[in-house]
């Protein structure tokens, strides 16, 4: 079940201790400001996504941060027997289930790339427990798919890969800025995902590490992924 949206933005208020109200009589100040709720997570305020620039002085910054990578997988194939417009209701489906699963587990919907989602889960919203709840945001999202595959006779099918570790977040780009994670993390966890079947959750050795309860209790399988020189340990969760 969704969980309810936050009444002031937990990013402003974890960093500079400032209730900036997002929804309610309370919010139509801020909104007057332009601030309001953030694309990218309803629970933070659009000046999180300029906290860098304007409270950091800094474009970028290392954190520790789990990332998500989920893809829906057959899209192509789907695509040649199907409508513009079934094809598009798919999608919609798709990025809907993966934000809301994403969101109740404060994670930051970073980027949706043609057929795929990616997020950040660290910031703005600092987690402790941060893997663990990327994890079960993860788990959320096949949930909630598989839901939908049953109710609407949709042919959707999800595989999803998970990293953790240091890497680095800002502002990238001068005359386009984007607001995303780079480094060895991010391309990880982008491989891993394209290793996972439909259905299928694959994760590092180094998210087995923080959550180890919550995988496989089987032993990993190396798999081959593109960019690295030897197989990887992946566990399924």
């Amino acid at each position: 079940m969704a969980q309810s949206r936050s009444l002031i933005c937990k990013g402003c208020w974890q960093t500079m201790h400032v209730p900036i109200a997002l929804r309610g009589p309370l919010a139509v100040p801020f909104r007057i400001v332009g601030l309001r709720p953030s694309r990218m997570n309803p629970n933070t305020c659009t000046l999180c996504e300029l906290m860098f620039e304007r409270v950091m002085k800094a474009t970028k910054i290392t954190i520790d941060a789990t990332i998500l990578f989920a893809d829906l997988r057959a899209y192509t194939r789907l695509s040649q027997s199907m409508s513009a417009a079934s094809m598009g209701g798919m999608l919609d489906v798709f990025y809907d289930e993966c934000a809301g699963a994403i969101w109740d587990h404060d994670g930051l919907l970073n980027k949706t790339i043609g057929d795929a989602v990616m997020a950040v889960f660290n910031f703005p919203i600092r987690q402790a427990d941060h893997t663990r709840q990327a994890l079960l945001a993860a788990r959320e999202i096949q949930r909630r798919i598989e839901r939908r595959k049953a109710e609407a006779g949709l042919e959707l099918g999800v595989g999803i890969g998970l990293h953790c570790g240091e890497l680095s977040f800002g502002e990238f780009g001068r005359s386009h800025r984007d607001l995303t994670a780079i480094g060895t993390v991010v391309n990880t966890a982008s491989r891993v995902q394209g290793a996972a079947e439909a259905g299928e959750i694959l994760v590092t050795e180094a998210v087995r590490e923080r959550v180890g309860d919550l995988t496989d209790a089987g032993a990993g399988q190396p798999y081959p992924l593109k960019g690295f020189d030897s197989p990887v340990m992946l566990y399924r969760a």
